[in-house]
């Protein structure tokens, strides 16, 4: 057996990994890279492998930075199966879509200023209808089912909780009589989030391949002092008739903010005030979220049975038009707009952004982890111009971050979940991190278990087993 890693090895987007076992190629998830223009472009259009070689995917769930580059796997002559739970592929579906729609509007918005100065045109990396194609061939399997994938090669799905339908991925690879098996955590949640159920223990394995986005780091904020941050926020925005933007993935995020901001309503915590969710994929994402109560935990159950739609009141407004959008641009706060990507790296909150960032009055506030050389990730740098569009903008705006809002695991969630496999696993990968974060996460997995032989990856390496 081989693994290669041909994305999200010491970075943190662009997950791709290709396992190798006999004569079968299987790719756990198909991500985008963000960061760097230039450099996120030159690895979007070279995925590192001949596509027309791997026989199947396997997706842990639809992030863009692990799905996001399926539809360029199906141009490049990918004609296999994609494995997934079913709520992933509906959630899949729609941001794929939409990733098509965004790339297609972001380089004509582009392009238009490009050509103004005689430069190339940008082009998409995929269109609807390459996303069609690989959606075509989405199949869809419960939690804990143990399924084929190929002869000698079998898979199951165990809840990762970190977005409706994530999953860590178990691969069992049957060669010469004896069954090697690779787990592959995908993104791990944490306990006692809004919505989903916690993170299923992990199933034995030989191989683990491990997250580390907080590899080097621990949730140190409290839910109370979210609130309070929350609270604060509110009245500075009251007091100013000022606007708090919130760029926020569309799934997942923009689903857990909604209820978070209901409940402090409900606690009398702050007062209602308008709140736009500018994304017609959000909307469309919620719409998958209903259709999912199984992933729930018991409280959002409970919610949803006893109280109604726990993503809907009376102010809060989901916005599906670009005419809609472009208002808010001109509204007067107080309000809070949440948008789209939630590294700011496309999509409409680039545009509120670039309406926004100059006043002193409004906040930004960031709730979920920036990778290296984003915008978010300039933002929370503290950086006081940024590129928006590629030119060059003053921030004047008062820029927040919550830690407490995070849907990644933290080192000590890593390290238990390392510590929860029994028998121990014989190697650790340490994959999506930034190469700080990863280092530290695998010394720490060394401390605890000098046994097991752990490894932080080059990118495009390979590695026999």
């Amino acid at each position: 057996m081989k693994i290669s890693f041909h994305g999200a090895a010491r970075s943190v987007t662009g997950s791709r990994h290709v396992v190798q076992s006999g004569g079968t190629r299987v790719l756990l998830d198909c991500g985008l890279f963000q960061g760097r223009r230039q450099e996120a472009d030159r690895k979007n259009r070279t995925l590192g492998f001949e596509a027309k070689s791997v026989d199947a995917v396997l997706l842990s769930h639809a992030h863009i930075d692990h799905s996001g580059a399926l539809p360029a796997l199906a141009k490049q002559g990918f004609s296999g199966k994609v494995y997934l739970t079913r709520a992933t592929g509906d959630l899949a579906d729609v941001m794929l879509e939409d990733s098509a729609r965004i790339q297609e509007s972001d380089c004509a918005y582009v392009n238009k200023k490009e050509r103004r100065r005689g430069k190339a045109c940008r082009r998409p990396y995929y269109d609807a209808d390459d996303v069609r194609a690989i959606t075509g061939r989405f199949t869809g399997v419960r939690y804990d089912d143990v399924f084929p994938v190929r002869p000698r090669l079998k898979a199951s799905f165990h809840d990762a909780g970190h977005i409706l339908g994530s999953a860590a991925i178990r691969l069992m690879a049957t060669a010469s009589g004896s069954t090697t098996t690779v787990l592959f955590t995908g993104d791990l949640g944490r306990k006692q989030m809004p919505i989903l159920r916690d993170p299923a223990p992990p199933p034995p394995c030989d191989v683990l391949i491990i997250e580390s986005t907080y590899g080097d780091r621990l949730h140190s904020e409290t839910e109370e002092a979210a609130k309070q941050k929350a609270q604060d926020l509110v009245a500075h925005a009251v007091a100013h008739r000022s606007k708090i933007i919130v760029p926020a993935f569309a799934v997942g995020r923009t689903q857990d903010l909604v209820m978070w901001l209901k409940a402090l309503v409900k606690e009398g915590r702050i007062a209602p005030l308008p709140i736009y969710i500018d994304s017609p994929m959000a909307l469309r994402a919620t719409e998958v979220f209903r259709r999912h109560p199984e992933c729930y935990d018991e409280q959002t159950y409970r919610i949803l049975t006893s109280e109604g739609d726990p993503f809907m009141a009376r102010y809060i407004h989901y916005v599906t038009s670009v005419q809609e959008s472009q208002k808010l641009n001109n509204l007067s706060g107080p309000c809070v707009i949440i948008a789209a990507s939630g590294m700011c790296e496309g999509g409409r909150v680039l545009h509120h952004l670039k309406h926004a960032i100059s006043d002193e009055a409004n906040i930004i506030a960031i709730v979920g982890f920036q990778a290296e050389h984003t915008l978010g990730r300039k933002l929370v740098e503290g950086w006081e111009t940024v590129p928006i569009f590629g030119v060059p903008t003053p921030r004047r705006a008062q820029v927040v971050r919550f830690n407490g809002l995070s849907a990644h695991a933290d080192r000590d969630d890593l390290l238990a979940y390392v510590r929860a496999i029994q028998p121990t696993p014989a190697k650790v990968f340490v994959v999506h991190g930034e190469e700080k974060q990863s280092c530290s996460l695998a010394a720490a997995i060394r401390t605890e278990h000098p046994r097991i032989d752990v490894v932080v990856p080059e990118p495009g390496s390979t590695h026999d087993l």
